[in-house]
């Protein structure tokens, strides 16, 4: 006779009381499997989360209330999680597990982690310590009506980056700032606008029209001669964006006219742009001013942030923001720097006055608040229920997992409606690790095309191996013989060679590069292949991926591998989870208009939670 413990066999259940596991993140995801390994009797429960609780959070993370808005995720969710067991012993971090406190020894002590993230750096590098410390992880991810659950254990399974996952999309430079075409561009144009004002300066985000424009004929000479900009309010300088906004001392109107007149007239002297385009329309604050209407100042029935404003009403909250966010900026001191956040009133009136007076400029429809926060923040709308289901099933495959049934573990796929056999849920076998993965197999190794001669030590370090590859304390050594060490991880000690080129250090055609990070017990060979022929606007590629290509349907398999895919109601058939929605992930949502299977997977790659 079986012995049991409430729903439990009672050798689980004492299993469950004894067994140490970690939680990393405590948003919707997070308060929901926080709640239910208390209520399932796990007792030793470690949960991690950086975050702070914002109002906007209230509505699908039930362990918070109103009065903890502005408190830690981690240390509120512990204490709700103790009102349901008081006897549970809960330790909260509030803290970021990339931190290197929290490394293969602190994995260690865990007999399972749990992810419960909103982000792919993370993931990678939860990823990569539980693969060091040779203990399952159950990784999660939502995305609306959409979810999935795995788990992934080193040498059965596939890790959590055996599959390229698709990358965000971006646009052209050119695109951003001489001839936008979709909403899209200019709510990206208004960030980039932010940072330049109030920001970190990025050359790469530069928000004045880019005279390099390869579509554009014309003599820079004639053209200063050709575009009448106003002296009055700030003239056309080719200066620092921030420098010239500081000059006028942040003045709305000066700043308004610059970027929404002046500019888009000197736009209009590079006349091969408009000949198969139609130009845009310079706005003067002046003539806005004088022939705006009342009735844009009085109050529009409907809830304020899907309300569509007129141009003087944006102007006005252009104005507002403006002056609110150079107030904010004087206070924190010389050399400050804001952060946009799309959850700051003040930055997200901002984007969304810019976008849509830039919108208006090029004859496109402008967009409420909401519609400009869910784009501008890449959004996908969180149901509570949807990550209430993505909890309940981590429990359950975590009781597999702890009942040594790991072979009965599956992924599992939440769909937005019924597959052909009438089933929401649908599991598939968890696939073997790949051969070609750069992360667990027993030797990683990395082909990358780039210029030796234009790309420098730091774009090796943030842009390749930190952004690219998941890495967060890259040591660097040349194979030439020498052992040339390129980068070091302590600080100082290499940092005169961040603006060198990776030619200064010999480093050419067919060079490899020794990367190790020690943290996450990792060890990457890097092989160079040199080229001149990338497209513009691209520093580097990885040979022999290609993620933004989402695999065709395979009609000819299994029904029990399919997935519905959100945006259609019949399922997509699919070999395994390599060709389905890998991983839904908030920050890469990738289109607002696509409207095909292969698109939509690829946009939701690991969504909110």
């Amino acid at each position: 006779m079986v012995q049991l413990v409430g729903s439990l066999r009672k050798e689980l259940a004492d299993s469950l009381s004894t067994c140490k596991v970690l939680v990393v993140g405590a948003g919707g995801i997070g308060c929901e499997l926080l709640k239910n390994l208390v209520l399932t009797g796990f007792k030793n429960i470690e949960v991690i989360d950086l975050d702070t609780i914002d109002v906007s959070n209230l509505n699908r993370q039930f362990l918070f209330q109103k009065k903890h808005v502005g408190k830690s995720k981690a240390q509120v969710a512990k204490e709700s999680a103790l009102q349901f067991c008081p006897t549970a012993n809960i330790t909260a971090y509030h803290d970021s597990i990339m931190n290197p406190d929290y490394n293969v020894e602190f994995f260690r002590k865990f007999v399972l982690v749990m992810n419960a993230l909103d982000n792919r750096a993370a993931r990678n590098h939860v990823n990569r310590m539980c693969l060091a410390a040779d203990i399952p992880l159950i990784e999660s991810g939502t995305a609306g009506y959409l979810g999935q659950v795995t788990v992934i254990k080193k040498g059965m399974t596939e890790c959590y980056e055996c599959q390229p996952k698709p990358t965000q999309k971006t646009f052209p430079g050119c695109t951003i700032r001489n001839t936008p075409s979709e909403p899209i561009h200019c709510i990206v144009w208004a960030k980039y606008l932010f940072n330049q004002l109030f920001g970190e300066e990025d050359a790469d985000q530069e928000v004045s029209p880019d005279t390099a424009d390869p579509e554009a004929a014309w003599k820079p000479e004639e053209t200063a001669a050709r575009a009448t900009a106003s002296e009055k309010d700030g003239d056309i300088k080719r200066v620092s964006t921030k420098d010239w906004a500081r000059s006028t001392g942040y003045d709305p109107v000066k700043l308004f006219n610059k970027l929404f007149k002046d500019d888009i007239m000197y736009l209009l002297t590079m006349d091969k742009l408009w000949k198969k385009r139609k130009a845009p329309t310079p706005l003067d604050w002046h003539q806005l001013e004088n022939s705006a209407c009342p009735q844009e100042d009085s109050p529009v029935s409907g809830l304020k942030d899907q309300q569509v404003l007129g141009v003087w009403g944006h102007c006005q909250l252009f104005q507002q923001s403006v002056e609110t966010l150079s107030s904010q900026l004087q206070e924190k001191g010389e050399g400050a720097e804001l952060v946009w956040d799309k959850d700051d009133p003040p930055a997200m009136d901002f984007v969304t006055a810019a976008s849509n007076l830039r919108m208006h400029i090029f004859s496109m429809n402008m967009k409420s608040r909401f519609d400009v926060k869910s784009m501008a923040g890449n959004i996908i709308p969180a149901i509570a229920t949807t990550n209430a289901v993505i909890a309940g099933l981590i429990v359950l495959e975590g009781l597999k997992i702890l009942s040594g049934e790991l072979e009965s573990c599956r992924t599992i796929f939440l769909n937005k409606c019924p597959n052909l056999r009438k089933k929401l849920l649908v599991p598939c076998i968890l696939d073997p690790p790949s051969a070609n993965c750069y992360v667990c197999t027993s030797k990683p190794e990395v082909t990358v095309k780039l210029n030796v001669h234009k790309t420098m030590v730091l774009s090796l370090q943030d842009r390749i191996l930190k952004e690219r590859f998941g890495m967060v304390a890259p040591d660097v050594q040349i194979e030439d013989g020498k052992g040339t060490i390129l980068i070091s991880s302590e600080e100082g000690e290499t940092e005169a060679n961040n603006s060198k080129f990776l030619s200064d250090f010999g480093i050419r055609n067919g060079s490899r590069l020794q990367v190790d990070d020690f943290l996450q017990d990792y060890t990457l060979l890097v092989n160079v292949l040199h080229t001149e022929e990338l497209e513009r606007d691209v520093e580097f590629e990885v040979v022999g991926e290609a993620p933004d290509k989402a695999p065709p349907p395979q009609t000819n398999q299994e029904e029990v591998n399919s997935i519905t895919n959100g945006n259609k109601d019949s399922a997509q058939p699919s070999t395994s989870s390599k060709g389905q929605l890998q991983f839904l992930n908030k920050g890469k949502f990738v289109s607002h208009h696509s409207s095909s299977s292969s698109d939509l997977k690829q946009q939701l790659e690991h969504g909110i939670n």
